[in-house]
């Protein structure tokens, strides 16, 4: 098979995460990781320097695809309640592939806790809500961040098995959960 001239960075951190989708975080190397790109160990080390720099950059997707994600849900300049319905409708769509994804970051991370540093950060962003709301929105929407956070690690980690229909109804009860309180019309009299 002929190397490449140019490393395509993307395809090396999908061929990342298929190592570890398939082996475990143990079997993510930088041998493996070259290995399945097709490319040479060199090469990738040119690309990303060493593995830490490699689960970094694996972090920093991770972060980007939920983030953008997110934003077209959100809309720009999106309100924090916006920000936060759209953050629950990402955790609802979780399929084998996110599943697979997010259970082999954990682990990953799990082996490299240095790492744990700009999840904590970036987690912080999406849980600290803006300075204008209410106390009682704040809990709404903490409650809501927390509900959807745990019904995704739950599914993601194989700790629920949950049929589809199921598993949307249960985000369609968070949204409703900390949708503000709809007055019922005055009776006519």
């Amino acid at each position: 098979m002929a190397r490449p001239k140019t490393i395509d960075r993307e395809n090396v951190l999908h061929c990342a995460e298929q190592v570890v989708q398939r082996s475990g975080a143990a079997a993510l190397t930088l041998d493996a990781v070259a290995r399945q790109a097709g490319i040479t160990k060199g090469g990738l080390q040119y690309c990303f320097g060493n593995k830490d720099d490699l689960i970094a950059a694996l972090v920093e997707r991770w972060i980007a695809a939920f983030d953008m994600q997110a934003a077209q849900y959100g809309g720009p300049d999106a309100s924090p309640m916006a920000r936060v319905r759209a953050y629950v409708r990402v955790c609802s769509q979780i399929d084998d592939a996110t599943r697979a994804r997010m259970a082999g970051m954990l682990v990953t991370l799990l082996q490299s806790p240095r790492h744990l540093h700009r999840i904590r950060q970036w987690y912080a962003g999406w849980f600290s809500p803006a300075a204008t709301s209410t106390t009682h929105e704040v809990q709404r929407l903490r409650t809501m961040l927390f509900a959807a956070e745990g019904a995704f690690l739950l599914r993601t980690l194989g700790f629920i098995d949950m049929a589809q229909a199921q598993w949307d109804t249960v985000f369609a009860d968070i949204q409703t959960m900390i949708s503000p309180a709809v007055a019922s019309p005055a009776p006519a009299t």
